[in-house]
This record gives C-alpha cells, structure tokens and sequence, in this order.
C-alpha cells in the first residue's frame, strides 16, 4: 500500500529558476492496484517516482508505504519496500557483472549483506527457472557479462530483478520509451505478466497514451505538479486515446494530438 498525501517538492527556490514540480499532490493505492500515469513533458511524473524512491526529499507531506512514513529515510533504506525499471536500460543493472550475479544482489535487495557464499546450487536453479520466463534464452547465459545484452534484453532483465522479492511498491519510470518497437512490446507484454502474476502494487509512467489505457486498473494524469485527471477501473475501460487528448485540452485551453501531449 501507498500512500502520499500533500507533497511539494520546489527545485531552486528563491532563485530565478524556482520550479515547484509537487504541487500539494495526494495519490493512495491499494495493494495490487496497478496505476498508469500520463502527462506532458515537466508534469512532476518523474519527480513524484524520485520523491517516493527517496531520491528526492519532499519538501512538505507524507509519504507512506505499508502503514510506515518514510519520509526520513534514504534512499538505500527504502530500496526494501521498493523495486524500480528505469527509462535508460543502463542504468537498472550493473554491466561489468554476470547476469547471476545482478540476480543475486537483487535477491538481497535491503538485507544486511555479511560474509559467505553469495549464492547456492538451489539459488542457480531458481535464477534459471526466472529467467526461462523471459523467453529470451538468459537461462543458459548466467555467466554473461550483462553489459553484452541488448537494450530490450537488459529492460527484461532490470524488470524481472525488480520484483524478485515482491517490493511493497513497483515503480516503472518509462520503462520502454528507448527501446525500439519490437522490445518495447516484449517488456510490456513482460510487464502485464510480472504484475499480473506477482499481485505487485505498481506505478508506471508513460507518454504510450495507448500503453497507459492497455496497462493497469486506474490511469491519473499530471499537470505542473498537481494530479488534474484520474479515471478508476470502469471509467479506464471506456476511456479512448482522443478521450484523454480531450481531457488534457481542457486544462491547456487548446486543441491538442498526442505529438502536442508530449512536447
């Protein structure tokens, strides 16, 4: 469970370049709600994924995972309740180490790390029972160095850690936005099933309006730092891509396509 209620967070204030990107913002999800967010370039989207990561420190507000405020702790210190899919394939996982042994710190995600074997023959066998979910043959390659794998197969990768210890909340930062196409489809495809089978509370940004619709059971939409739109689960099912054109437009005053909804 999530819950954040009236955070601001202001970058550079009292300055020339003050940017409020938190605007008293409050969102709360249930365990298992899987809750899209849209909005253009500058919105807070990302902002709000930091602050709750802890990568931020809100300037006002609370935030709480499981009933605990976490509004103190660091972000190492919360990385327990949390899992995160970045939009840059590089940055989920380290290169320079085998894919078992990303696996195996992902595992240990949060618990203290003391000395001894790393990793046992029951651990192998469980890394390439995980991996065989992928469908893209990294079970036979566990002793590969992870910065041979493509963008798409290191984004399957980075997503398949996030959830290995069922993180309290799942965070997906435009998780496919630079990948080509034919991935992007395959790490959603990936996303739906991890979510779906895993029950993980989740928050994903996109700027995919279609992917936003396709995804989850609740869609919000963010404006200068504020949630302006939300639709629940029957309201999502109706909803079209120029429906939300349509919603955005109200709060702009102008006719808008989705090429505008991102600029």
């Amino acid at each position: 469970m999530l819950a954040i209620t009236d955070i601001e967070k202001t970058f550079f204030a009292g300055t020339v370049n003050e940017r409020r990107a938190l605007a008293g913002l409050s969102l709360r999800l249930e365990e298992g709600d899987f809750v899209t967010i849209i909005g253009s370039n500058g919105a807070g989207k990302s902002t709000l994924l930091n602050a709750i990561s802890g990568r931020y420190t809100v300037d006002s507000g609370s935030i709480e995972i499981d009933g605990r405020r976490v509004n103190r702790l660091k972000e190492f210190q919360r990385a327990k309740y949390i899992g995160r899919v970045f939009q840059d394939p590089m940055a989920g996982t380290a290169p320079t180490l085998t894919i078992e042994e990303n696996l195996a710190l992902a595992l240990r995600r949060g618990t203290a790390r003391g000395l001894g074997p790393s990793r046992s023959r029951a651990q192998r066998e469980r890394f390439r029972e995980e991996l065989r979910t992928l469908e893209l043959g990294l079970e036979d390659r566990l002793g590969a160095k992870v910065g041979l794998l493509s963008g798409g197969q290191r984004q399957a990768l980075s997503l398949l850690m996030s959830g290995f210890t069922h993180p309290s909340i799942l965070l997906l930062d435009e998780h496919t936005a630079a990948l080509d196409p034919q991935r992007a489809a395959l790490v959603t495809d990936l996303t739906e099933r991890i979510v779906s089978q895993g029950g993980l509370t989740t928050l994903m940004v996109t700027h995919n309006m279609e992917q936003a619709l396709r995804l989850g059971n609740r869609l919000v939409m963010m404006h200068e730092g504020r949630i302006v739109f939300e639709a629940g689960e029957e309201q999502k099912k109706g909803l079209t891509v120029p429906a939300l054109l349509a919603e955005f437009a109200k709060i702009k005053g102008a006719q808008l396509d989705d090429r505008a909804l991102l600029a």
